[in-house]
């Protein structure tokens, strides 16, 4: 897909800026959520998180309505449900782009509203929604959820790779983020498990929302990003907290790995992306098996 064409003109990352840590799927006492809105962000505050969103369940969370009176960057969001115009049920997160969105409205009028004011919509826990990859297609999410903390521990239906790289295959742009979708339940552990990585200028809710919007995060369980570079034309290198294995993932079962026999931990890896790939996407793994994603590494477009 990418061959004949500068691979530095289509590579996602800059790590340039400042990362920051974000959590954006969560539920407060507006929906199925224990805490309110001021306690559940004091929560993410004390545990070392930098932003977060407010994604209730079809009530629309619009952060300048606290007048700034949050502990942390708190951004737009909503968590849409229902069911589409061929009677697939889909749970859909919505960055942004919240405002006028009603609790009674259908899905489809729902996402059209959001994706009409600029809204970003992740497909939500596929797996534990019985969605299929060609449901997800056939609506052009911005991006899906590789990673659902609460619904792994609940159901151990929180993982979505095998979704995004089916979709990914079409749709090559589309990005892939790890959430914790916290109740802050009394009969669970905590659930705070699934985050994102944002690289971005400063902290303020457009520089991580560009960000966001670019790719320019990665997700994770546990281990870390501490830079993503491309090299040589095609050589992505990466620099990490201790892992055991590094992988570059592509079409179907294409997958380069880098590990040693006896799971030495490393903390950097290097590979050539082939520039036949149709995507190509960087995943490590730590000795505890607590994963981290890159987006894909490369744009489709400018």
């Amino acid at each position: 897909m990418y061959r004949n064409v500068s691979m530095d003109d289509h590579f996602r990352y800059d790590c340039s800026g400042k990362w920051f840590k974000g959590n954006l799927h969560m539920h407060t006492i507006f929906s199925d959520g224990r805490l309110d809105v001021p306690t559940a962000a004091a929560y993410y505050k004390q545990r070392g998180y930098d932003f977060i969103a407010i994604t209730d369940h079809m009530v629309p969370f619009v952060a300048s309505e606290y007048g700034g009176k949050l502990p942390l960057l708190v951004l737009d969001g909503i968590e849409l449900q229902g069911k589409d115009e061929q009677g697939a049920t889909y749970h859909v997160v919505c960055i942004g782009g919240v405002k006028g969105i009603a609790k009674d409205m259908a899905l489809p009028e729902a996402m059209k509203k959001a994706r009409a004011q600029g809204g970003l919509l992740v497909w939500a826990h596929p797996p534990a929604s019985g969605n299929s990859v060609a449901e997800g297609l056939r609506h052009n999410f911005h991006g899906v959820e590789v990673y659902n903390y609460s619904v792994e521990q609940s159901m151990g239906k929180g993982l979505g790779a095998f979704h995004w790289d089916s979709a990914l295959e079409q749709q090559p742009d589309m990005l892939g983020f790890a959430t914790d979708d916290n109740h802050f339940l009394d009969d669970l552990p905590p659930q705070v498990g699934g985050w994102i990585m944002v690289n971005a200028p400063e902290l303020s809710a457009a520089a991580v929302m560009g960000a966001i919007r670019k790719g320019n995060y990665y997700s994770s369980a546990g281990p870390e990003f501490k830079t993503i570079r491309l090299e040589q034309g095609n050589r992505v290198v990466v620099e990490t907290s201790p892992v055991v294995y590094a992988r570059l993932l592509g079409p179907r079962s294409a997958c380069k790995v880098r590990a040693d026999i006896n799971k030495k931990e490393a903390t950097g890896a290097h590979f050539r992306i082939p520039d036949d790939w149709a995507f190509a996407r960087l995943e490590i793994e730590d000795a505890n098996g607590r994963k981290a994603w890159s987006n894909p590494l490369l744009r489709s477009k400018k």
